[in-house]
């Protein structure tokens, strides 16, 4: 794959060929060079809010179990039995004492630890000496959570997450405080057509928002964005003329507390490569994890987060759910787009396309992080 024309500066830069969206092997690569050597976010702390909780996914075909154990962290292990490869928990459920395997009943506490191994030296006999429990404890995947989501380094040899991520986490030090989740109704799926490049590509830029979201430029024009650009870790765009959502009688979600004045209108949008679309505003949140299940189709689970638990009582439900059906709202808009771009990579003259320097440039920054890790 000839991915130079890529990194070459924007304005004379190519997008990604089309190989990069339909061909089953690049997909196959992008597994090993893309979700399983740095940091792939697979699921949200929520998910697994009460102690035993456990949650069965896969990311893109290894089985995981997620698990929130007694000390109230969050841990990932690989969902395979050690004894004979069985998947351990099918569903989501809460965890009574011990993860049991439905075949031959092995038993793991929370964080790992083979417990028991009934008859495994004979009717009766619960021990062998050829058994050595210490050594066949759970698969730990290296995970760790930030804004509630729970991310995962398959290969075990990235750099720490904080170390990877500190710029990030440095511009938005401001919001590293309690978010609370706003229930049922602030949160929804969306399965899209399209390879989960393009649903990042197209959330990196503004350039898309007087004809595709004329509801959001009617207030937030195009001329009220910039872009986010660092290079080799996120990107993405900022507005700044971000109001907050107001009721029938004037009530509005609570505020962050502490922010600085440069929130009282902005609002950044930043995907985190390669499968997290997250969205700050001074009173509320929001993320979304694209789950890859093929090369042409994708699942965004995205989740809104407030500034105070009172936000996600029952007398804030009819402002939840009107934020939430906007949002939703804005990322319909977008299906047609990115759907429409996957059809259109099979039209083999299409050379990647061209970018605008001056609007683009965050895409172009996503395109080059591709490129770099796949070549």
């Amino acid at each position: 794959m000839d991915v130079s024309a890529v990194k070459k500066p924007i304005n004379t830069a190519k997008g990604l060929p089309n190989e990069f969206y339909i061909d089953h092997e690049v997909f196959e690569l992008e597994k090993e060079k893309i979700f399983f050597a740095g940091w792939t976010a697979i699921t949200f702390g929520k998910e697994v809010s009460n102690i035993g909780d456990a949650k069965p996914l896969e990311l893109v075909g290894i089985p995981l179990l997620v698990v929130r154990g007694e000390d109230k962290n969050i841990r990932v292990f690989q969902n395979t039995c050690r004894h004979r490869g069985m998947i351990l928990v099918q569903e989501k459920k809460n965890i009574k004492g011990a993860i049991r395997c439905p075949y031959h009943s092995w038993c793991y506490s929370t964080k790992g630890e083979l417990k028991t191994t009934p008859h495994v030296g004979g009717p009766g006999q619960n021990t062998h000496p050829d058994m050595d429990r210490t050594a066949l404890g759970l698969v730990s995947i290296r995970s760790h959570v930030w804004r509630d989501v729970v991310f995962v380094n398959i290969s075990g040899t990235a750099e720490p997450f904080e170390i990877v991520n500190k710029d990030l986490m440095k511009r938005w030090a401001e919001f590293e405080q309690p978010i609370y989740h706003g229930g049922a109704d602030s949160s929804f799926k969306l399965e899209i057509h399209c390879n989960w490049k393009l649903a990042v590509e197209n959330y990196c830029e503004s350039y898309h928002l007087p004809w595709v979201h004329p509801g959001l430029n009617s207030y937030s024009r195009l001329e009220d964005h910039y872009n986010i650009e660092k290079p080799g870790e996120y990107s993405g765009q900022g507005s700044l003329v971000y109001n907050p959502l107001l009721s029938s009688d004037g009530e509005r979600f609570d505020d962050f507390p502490g922010l600085s004045e440069h929130w009282n209108k902005a609002a950044e949008y930043i995907a985190l490569a390669p499968n997290v679309l997250l969205g700050v505003h001074r009173d509320h949140a929001f993320a979304i994890i694209l789950e890859p299940l093929s090369n042409s189709k994708t699942r965004e689970h995205i989740e809104i987060y407030y500034a105070s638990s009172k936000m996600a009582e029952s007398g804030f439900s009819d402002l939840r759910r009107k934020n939430t059906m906007m949002w939703k709202e804005v990322f319909e808009e977008d299906i047609f787009v990115v759907e429409g771009m996957q059809r259109g990579r099979h039209g083999r003259y299409f050379d990647g396309g061209k970018f605008s320097p001056v609007m683009e440039g965050p895409t172009h920054l996503f395109h080059r992080w591709v490129a770099d890790r796949m070549s």
